[in-house]
């Protein structure tokens, strides 16, 4: 193998030649602890044969930039955890490069090509689907990363930071229970999300601890967006028996949930409890103002940042999956059911 070639190995291809994973090659060349002394010395041997460089932290302590990627910026929950990260961005003189990645692997890569084209101190993901290929590209360069509200799919070895999603379920079911609700309608987000699956099942076991039934007929599959919580919220209050409270899986959902029921010329609370989900700056407005779950979005976004910054120094983080407790915020969108 030449100089050049040399050069070029991937973290993927040490892994297949050590017939280990590649989260554990990944391991080996950013120092970690968690691997068995045979497979560390297999794997540091392949990799000083072959070459392989990664990147310094003399590189690092002079890119003063971390890259934001989302798949979308057309969310108002974007702009919170954006917030947090330039917040703490800032706090330690550091840059922030935001991107929109649409969900596709040609925006993806030429995402990509940029950051090999500059220094950055390390990556963000939000909601991370990315190709394989572009995961390997990643380790290959050796750019810290840290995962905010993974989606659930391969893992990327890094730090993911998240909510406490089944709990912040749960609460908002267990609020409506209290009140004397007993057919309570969910609009989840989309089944592949692991944030959507955890607050459907926190729906569930609120449901089972208070001994009702799981009625199919009560849960519909949205995406977040308002338009699917308005079709949500009209095809359950279409239902014979339709649910005198509904608890939504973003606030988003649940502003559309509440055009739903004025079309129908029904009125929230009075005929329709709605709870929601994120506690976005623009609900405490809505009429009536929302009860929702609060996830700490802001503050997500600025651990998110303080923990790539600390990778970046050489730092060992304690905690590689931490989520942060959500918080139900009572407003004036649910009350007890008429009578």
């Amino acid at each position: 193998m030449d100089a050049s070639a040399e050069r070029r190995v991937t973290i993927s291809a040490i892994a297949h030649e050590a017939g280990v994973s590649v989260p554990t090659v990944s391991r080996v060349v950013n120092g970690r602890s968690d691997v068995a002394p045979e497979t560390r010395q297999r794997v540091e041997e392949l990799l000083r044969r072959h070459g392989y460089q990664r990147r310094t932290s003399r590189t690092r302590s002079t890119a003063r930039l971390i890259d934001l990627v989302f798949n979308d910026l057309d969310s108002p929950w974007a702009v919170e955890i954006i917030r947090g990260v330039e917040d703490a961005a800032h706090a330690a003189g550091v840059g922030t490069v935001v991107s929109a990645i649409h969900r596709s692997t040609e925006p993806a890569r030429q995402w990509l090509q940029n950051l090999r084209a500059r220094a950055s101190d390390g990556v963000i993901l939000v909601n991370s689907t990315l190709d394989p290929r572009i995961q390997d590209e990643l380790r290959r360069l050796n750019v810290p990363m840290v995962v905010v509200d993974p989606a659930g799919g391969p893992t990327l070895d890094a730090p993911t930071i998240g909510a406490t999603n089944w709990a912040g379920g749960l609460s908002a079911v267990e609020h409506l229970l209290e009140l004397g609700h007993q057919r309570i309608g969910f609009i989840t987000g989309p089944r592949n999300r692991l944030c959507s699956r955890a607050r459907l099942d926190g729906y569930r076991a609120a449901l089972e601890s208070a001994h009702l039934e799981l009625a199919g007929d009560l849960t519909w599959e949205g995406d977040f967006y308002h338009e699917s919580g308005y079709d949500g919220a009209a095809a359950l209050l279409a239902r014979p028996e339709r649910p005198t409270a509904i608890a939504a899986s973003s606030d988003q959902m649940a502003v559309g949930a509440y055009e739903a029921v004025r079309v129908q010329g029904l009125r929230v609370p009075d005929d329709v409890s709605i709870v929601g989900f994120d506690d976005l700056p623009e609900v405490r407005w809505a009429s009536p103002p929302l009860t929702t779950v609060r996830q700490p979005l802001t503050e997500m976004g600025a651990v998110a940042a303080r923990t790539v910054l600390r990778l970046a120094a050489g730092e060992h983080v304690e905690t590689p999956r931490l989520e942060l407790a959500t918080t139900l915020i009572t407003r004036e969108s649910t009350a007890p059911p008429k009578s």
